[in-house]
């Protein structure tokens, strides 16, 4: 039976704001390394004699999420973007369908792996996905326990059941509990964390979810069936996945049906859910200190510090959490860090982008800076590497205007092809598709201004 790895790249991360945004959130950041929390999970795969593994992700973030791909020189069996989120049933349901697409034959068995995970023992995690291997290649539906180091009041928890091989039934399922009751759960030596990691059979999987969620199995199939594919992506279908009922593999189908087991896990694993968790994973100084960046820090203990472009320092500081980006500073007592999303949601109600991009967006042509943004009107810094071609596209609400910098480029304007070198300009009207490309051996920069036409 050929392993396929499902990897869930979804979510905003909005807890890890202001370093996680809408547009880069926090599975496609170097949180723990020099690599993103999605190419980690990716990199543990070594070792296990997957097959390419099948990535499902929001629209939004596909070319980040090709570069970062392209980055490891992994080519995916699919990349399957959602035109919005409906949680985890479906997103498995939908990469279940491309996997059986490729393999009419046989039961091809799925290990599905959020994106935005960190697992520090890997031989540990690789003996788990064997022991899992083994339950889903007997028709069972395997999950993963993390045996609790904590009385954890963050996460949902399992209670094991009868032994099923070298796993075990499932009691049943906790929703995240008090303090006193996590307490009599780690006291108790048979409940774990819910990881939300599965390994299953992709046909035993549609039929339970068939069985127990009909009408998402239904809109699911007809998604995928109405998905348009070109040589990057598959773009489910947006009329039909729009009527998909929400909901979580858990609720959906790992709670109702009888083939449910849990595989115990001790490997170092964290979610990564907050600034919190972030420093209890990290490496800390002697102080008890975690730092990243350009960091000064004088009678500060068990903090968090991030610098990202200046200098951040602190003074007397204890238990706290100092994140600093381009356009953003976080301070919060480490205790208070899961209230971090009720800023996100006051920056949305009050109609700022700061919870949705930083200033600097990388692509795989280069990247993009705004430097300033207002009023309908937006500017920004555009640098286009050697060879680079920024995709067709365009702004319907807005004139755009480019004046080039440095370099020389090739512009397509509609139908009209031209070269543009240093000092020169173009302006192009609201909704006119345009096609940027660097022909040259050096940086191409380009000043481009988007301002509403009156």
């Amino acid at each position: 039976m050929a392993l396929v790895p499902v990897i869930l790249s979804g979510g905003a991360g909005t807890r890890l704001w202001p370093l996680s945004r809408e547009l880069q959130p926090k599975q496609l950041l170097p949180l723990t390394s020099g690599h993103s929390m999605l190419q980690e999970t990716l990199l543990r795969l070594q070792g296990l004699a997957a097959a390419a593994p099948v990535i499902v992700c929001n629209e939004a973030h596909r070319f980040l999420v090709a570069e970062q791909l392209r980055e490891l020189a992994l080519t995916p069996r699919a990349t399957l973007l959602e035109p919005f989120g409906r949680n985890t049933a479906p997103a498995i349901a939908l990469a279940a369908h491309a996997v059986l697409a490729g393999a009419p034959d046989g039961e091809p068995l799925l290990l599905v792996l959020p994106a935005d995970h960190l697992i520090q023992d890997v031989p540990a995690f690789h003996a788990a996905v064997r022991t899992a291997l083994a339950a889903a290649a007997a028709g069972r539906l395997a999950t993963f326990g993390i045996v609790p180091r904590s009385p954890e009041t963050g996460y949902g928890y399992i209670q094991r059941g009868e032994p099923s091989g070298a796993a075990f039934r499932i009691a049943r399922f906790v929703e995240k509990p008090d303090a006193e009751r996590a307490a009599g759960f780690l006291a108790a030596g048979d409940y774990y964390w819910n990881s939300g990691m599965f390994l299953l059979g992709a046909r035993h999987y549609l039929s339970e979810l068939g069985r127990f969620a009909p009408r998402m199995a239904e809109v699911c199939a007809a998604a995928f069936a109405a998905a348009v594919r070109d040589a990057d992506f598959t773009r489910i279908d947006r009329g039909s996945f729009e009527a998909c009922p929400s909901d979580s593999i858990d609720y959906a189908v790992m709670e109702k049906t009888a083939d449910a087991v849990v595989v115990p896990l001790e490997a170092g694993w964290s979610d990564v859910g907050s600034w919190a968790a972030l420093h209890e994973a990290g490496a800390v100084d002697a102080h008890g200190n975690v730092t990243r960046g350009d960091v000064i820090a004088e009678d500060t203990a068990d903090s968090y510090l991030h610098a990202g472009s200046r200098l951040v320092a602190t003074v007397g500081l204890r238990d706290h959490v100092v994140v600093e980006t381009a356009d953003a500073v976080l301070v919060a007592p480490r205790a208070r860090v899961q209230d971090v999303k009720k800023l996100v949601q006051q920056l949305k109600d009050r109609g700022r982008h700061e919870h949705l991009r930083h200033p600097e967006q990388r692509h795989g042509w280069g990247s993009s800076q705004v430097l300033a943004s207002g009023n309908g009107l937006d500017v920004l810094r555009v640098r286009v590497a050697p060879g680079g071609v920024v995709p067709r596209h365009s702004h319907p609400g807005q004139a755009v205007h480019w004046v080039v910098t440095a370099g020389e480029a090739r512009v397509t304007c509609g139908s009209l092809a031209r070269r543009l070198a240093r000092g020169e300009a173009l302006a192009m009207d609201p909704g006119v598709e345009h096609q940027l490309e660097n022909p040259g051996a050096t940086v191409l920069e380009i000043v481009e201004v988007r301002c509403p036409r009156a």
